[in-house]
């Protein structure tokens, strides 16, 4: 099995959506655009990538929003060195289709009592949910290792909340860790890098807004 060196995740660079909420209204998620500020932060982030990279070869996962796919397009890697797929299972947490601003703010305000992993937004998706569907990416990712010419990085980009459930399920972090975790900025890393031991690592923690409060032991 040809396992990868390093697996890194990266989320869009700003949206539209970022800084004015009201757009969903007019808006389909999927087609919200990175604002200038957004290409500039990923330029930013692919001028770093370029450097870690290399020569190397990569394996590019890309979520199928249009702010992803920007945003890989401001890395500007080389194309002959990437094999790119559009992975649907890599989306943000849906929300529902249309949405209404007020709406929207009071589900957040119920997501917020009620928990991030748990609670669903109506016509939309749980944290749950997204972590199973991230869990059923995550095995076709392990068959590709399979591969003997597989290359030596993956680059996944994606969501915030995606960026955190797969670490989650990589990890296997408890749902009191996840809720504890802080969304990574926008066209920000975090890299899983493979050790000696044949175990992969963070190469830095998610930032934590609060302790995690379990409701019992594990490990």
């Amino acid at each position: 099995m040809a396992r990868p060196r390093r697996i890194v995740l990266v989320r869009h660079g700003e949206s539209e959506g970022n800084v004015d909420d009201t757009v969903y209204e007019r808006e389909p998620d999927h087609a919200l655009r990175l604002t200038e500020t957004g290409w500039r932060q990923a330029e930013e982030t692919g001028e770093r990538l370029r450097d870690l990279f290399g020569d190397e070869q990569v394996s590019v996962y890309v979520s199928p929003y249009r702010r992803t796919h920007e945003t890989l397009r401001a890395f500007r890697l080389p194309r002959e060195q990437m094999r790119v797929r559009e992975e649907p299972r890599l989306r943000e947490q849906d929300w529902g289709n249309w949405q209404e601003r007020a709406d929207v703010r009071l589900q957040k305000a119920y997501r917020d009592a009620y928990g991030h992993f748990f609670y669903r937004f109506a016509q939309g998706e749980s944290g749950a949910d997204v972590y199973d569907r991230v869990g059923a990416f995550l095995e076709s990712l392990y068959r590709s290792f399979e591969a003997p010419d597989h290359p030596p990085n993956v680059l996944l980009v994606t969501h915030g909340l995606t960026m955190r459930l797969f670490c989650m399920r990589w990890f296997h972090w408890t749902v009191a860790d996840f809720e504890s975790l802080s969304n990574p900025g926008n066209a920000e890393t975090h890299t899983l890098l493979l050790g000696e031991d044949g175990r992969y690592r963070l190469d830095r923690p998610f930032e934590r807004w609060r302790t995690p409060e379990p409701y019992g032991h594990t490990g």
